[in-house]
């Protein structure tokens, strides 16, 4: 049992402009729920010498006078449509503190099931939006000594990229090192004066995704359980998903990212059993800080991330070769260029309503696109600076997602170690996940 002792709330060290800041098109269409992180420490001498509650708070409260929007609140747009703006008023971060009776040994291999659930803090979404934080913190003490740190991030607010930064500069502060590398906070630079007059952007990779044949919409998949795993790739396996998919004799050998997605791409549709014609798609996102021409200041904090489509049907993608899904895969991330992100901002920003992009609206009702059976959506933390988070007692024992998972989302982590391994985390039906793992292993 996880009980919450006390809440504090942290507001930026020094006084900041009070305004309206731009959120822009990319923003837009992200969600308006935080994506959930957990990290994990071990008991140690340092971390039983710390005050842990009093340096996040005074580090927290260094860290958010550079990324001060992050201490404001979301609030609805004039311009309607669903958008928003951000209020940069100060009301701060909330901290709970919080203590546990269980061990950190008792959540085994830490995959994100419900059990880690209440030790990252939980946001009440039909709570108006102006009340809601941009930043929730929760700190857990375990029986053994060790401590946890729950946080969730408004993905409104920030990606991958620009989150880390955050957190790494949050434990700068609460180390006393530097040097500190501030944000650049204007996110009016994405936005281009002039759409490109020589490209004409394909919305296809916003339509929503197929659903299963015979069924209308995707709500009976919606309701079915879904269970959540943690597999290990080892280096010498990802190497030979390489190699198998290299096959194909492709001039540019395909990455790790490449032959790992095109794996459990076939093995998601081997395991939910479609039918030769089912139409299914992979959807994952890329950074586009480089590929704008400029490329977007260096720190840019914000998202710069473009949806990013492959699609097949069943038949033919597990008929087919390794290399071809890879193929479809390396395709699609090759569209990706300075007039195609143009292009695609341009679009959302001229959306008469971006609210179903989002996948809960202010008053927690399911929405937006289902990536689930038959489709998946993936996430590639491998090349993030995840590891090495010390507040001042020491790097974390885990990193990880919270359990707010949904069928077909999975996440693909590099392993701690540095060794080249990866871990997938996956979401899946229950009864699709032994047959997905099953194939998984079959490499």
């Amino acid at each position: 049992m996880v009980t919450v002792k006390a809440t504090h709330i942290v507001r930026p060290a020094e006084a900041r402009p009070d305004e309206i800041m731009y959120i822009n098109s990319c923003d837009q269409i992200k969600d308006i729920t935080h994506t959930p992180t957990l990290y994990l420490y071990n008991h140690s001498a340092a971390l039983e010498a710390a005050n842990a509650v009093s340096i996040l708070k005074h580090s927290l409260s260094k860290a958010l006078a550079l990324f001060y929007p992050l201490a404001g609140r979301l609030r609805w747009a004039e311009a309607g449509g669903s958008r928003v703006e951000l209020h940069c008023n100060g009301e701060g971060v909330p901290i709970f503190e919080a203590e546990s009776d269980a061990a950190i040994e008792d959540l085994g291999d830490f995959t994100p099931t419900q059990a880690i659930q209440p030790l990252i803090p939980s946001v009440d979404y039909t709570t108006p939006l102006h009340q809601i934080p941009m930043v929730i913190v929760q700190l857990t003490r375990f029986r053994c000594g060790g401590l946890g740190l729950g946080l969730g991030i408004s993905h409104v607010m920030a990606d991958g990229p620009s989150a880390l930064h955050f957190i790494t500069e949050w434990t700068k502060f609460a180390r006393g090192a530097g040097p500190v590398a501030p944000p650049f906070l204007d996110r009016k630079v994405v936005d281009a004066d002039q759409p490109p007059a020589s490209f004409d952007f394909d919305p296809a990779v916003l339509r929503r995704p197929p659903t299963l044949i015979g069924e209308e919409d995707s709500l009976e998949q919606r309701r079915k359980p879904i269970a959540a795993a943690v597999l290990g790739l080892s280096k010498l396996q990802i190497e030979k998903l390489r190699r198998k998919a290299d096959l194909d004799n492709v001039s540019r050998g395909y990455s790790r990212f490449e032959a790992v997605s095109a794996h459990i791409w076939r093995c998601t549709s081997e395991a939910r059993g479609h039918a030769a014609e089912q139409q299914t798609s992979l959807h994952f996102v890329a950074d586009f800080r480089n590929k704008l021409n400029p490329p977007l200041p260096k720190n840019y904090f914000g998202n710069a991330l473009i949806r990013v489509e492959a699609t097949d049907k069943s038949g033919s993608l597990l008929a087919g070769s390794m290399g071809a899904a890879a193929r479809k895969i390396r395709e699609a991330v090759e569209k990706v260029s300075d007039d195609a992100v143009r292009g695609y901002l341009d679009y959302l920003k001229r959306l008469p309503d971006v609210g179903r992009f989002r996948s809960l609206d202010n008053n927690g009702r399911p929405k937006g696109d289902f990536y689930g059976n038959p489709n998946l959506a993936i996430i590639s933390w491998a090349g993030l600076p995840l590891y090495g988070t010390d507040f001042g007692w020491g790097n974390e024992i885990h990193l990880g997602p919270g359990p707010m998972g949904f069928d077909g989302k999975t996440f693909i982590i590099p392993d701690r170690e540095g060794d080249g391994a990866f871990n997938i985390a996956i979401w899946l039906q229950e009864e699709h996940i032994a047959p997905f793992k099953k194939c998984f292993y079959d490499i």
